[in-house]
């Protein structure tokens, strides 16, 4: 999307939220949910509707994981990397991923398929260890399983 159009997207946004400056994160949702990752562009667009500082738009952007800076895969795996899942084999899980995708976690495959991204507690900490692929949680993640929510991503 070219920057012109980052920034009316935005603009939208933010008066759809009466530019409340305490809306923010919603308001990042909603971008990333148009535009498929928050761009550079949007920051001064946000940071201009709220009457913040650009600092202050890109330190929200950059503290919460869940707000991507590029496009994502067609298909996002979280692998959860928290204490309960690491300790049920969720390291050696990570690199299996790692290793079927061919890129370390935090990144997206270079056919652009998959992004595979840590997650530090999916709430399963019962069923450790666990994933999550395209919104659907995965407890009791195995080796067998992984590959085959890889294969259902095509990886």
């Amino acid at each position: 999307m070219p920057p012109a159009a980052v920034e009316t997207t935005v603009r939208a946004i933010a008066a759809d939220y009466g530019n409340a400056p305490d809306q923010l994160i919603e308001m990042l949702h909603k971008v990333q949910e148009a535009v498929g990752y928050v761009p550079e562009a949007a920051l001064p667009a946000l940071a201009d509707a709220l009457n913040l500082s650009r600092a202050e738009v890109h330190g929200v952007v950059t503290f919460y994981h869940d707000f991507r800076r590029e496009p994502a895969g067609r298909h996002v795996l979280k692998m959860c990397r928290a204490e309960a899942c690491q300790s049920m084999g969720g390291e050696a899980l990570v690199a299996r991923a790692e290793d079927r995708i061919g890129v370390p976690c935090g990144s997206t495959s270079a056919d652009g398929r998959v992004t595979l991204e840590p997650v530090y507690c999916l709430g399963l900490c019962a069923t450790a260890p666990s994933a999550m692929i395209d919104g659907r949680v995965v407890g009791r993640l195995t080796a067998a399983k992984l590959d085959a929510l890889l294969e259902e991503a095509g990886a």
